[in-house]
């Protein structure tokens, strides 16, 4: 488990520094979407991961590789947005921003290494493509939570969700020995 950690930290560390400089160029416009819009973000590229899967010929020359990074950035962007709320105006710093997006992470990580110690490490056992059907599916859980006002009945709530798409983008990136 001890090189899944690893592993995770690398991952998680490339993210982070694309977070950082999109920071840098953008500040933290990120502050004025929607829960639904940064969830139709995700869709889309969970859907253009699953195009690349199934699809022999491709017209843009790119791998699954920034689509699973963006999943993840935009999946933390989607937790602090739930504990913020929406503003109207970008109101963070880049520091505040790298702090949320740390605490957040902190949170996943820990889901993932508790879950992983229970499962026993089986998503090394998954295809790519599982576990990006497994990211669609959660989405559409969100989707419909988001669409019924975040009540649910039985089910967990949208930001397990959110840590489940993190941890899952991050078991594929591992998986295609992402470096």
């Amino acid at each position: 488990m001890s090189t899944t950690s690893k592993e995770y930290d690398k991952i998680i560390g490339i993210c982070r520094e694309l977070f950082g400089k999109k920071l840098k160029d953008y500040g933290c416009a990120w502050r004025i979407m929607r829960l639904p819009s940064l969830t139709d973000q995700i869709f889309i590229k969970a859907q253009r991961i699953r195009s690349l899967q199934e699809n022999e010929v491709r017209k843009v020359d790119e791998d699954e590789t920034s689509e699973f990074i963006g999943i993840i950035n935009y999946a933390l962007i989607s937790l602090i947005q739930l504990e913020l709320g929406v503003a109207t105006q970008p109101d963070l710093s880049n520091e505040e921003s790298i702090k949320l997006y740390d605490a957040k992470i902190a949170l996943t990580k820990q889901l993932m290494e508790d879950k992983n110690h229970d499962y026993g490490e089986a998503w090394r056992e998954m295809r790519v493509s599982s576990l990006t059907d497994l990211i669609l599916q959660k989405l559409l859980r969100v989707k419909q939570i988001e669409d019924n006002k975040g009540k649910t009945l039985v089910s967990e709530g949208i930001d397990a969700n959110y840590q489940d798409m993190i941890n899952y983008a991050v078991f594929a990136l591992i998986l295609m020995k992402f470096e």
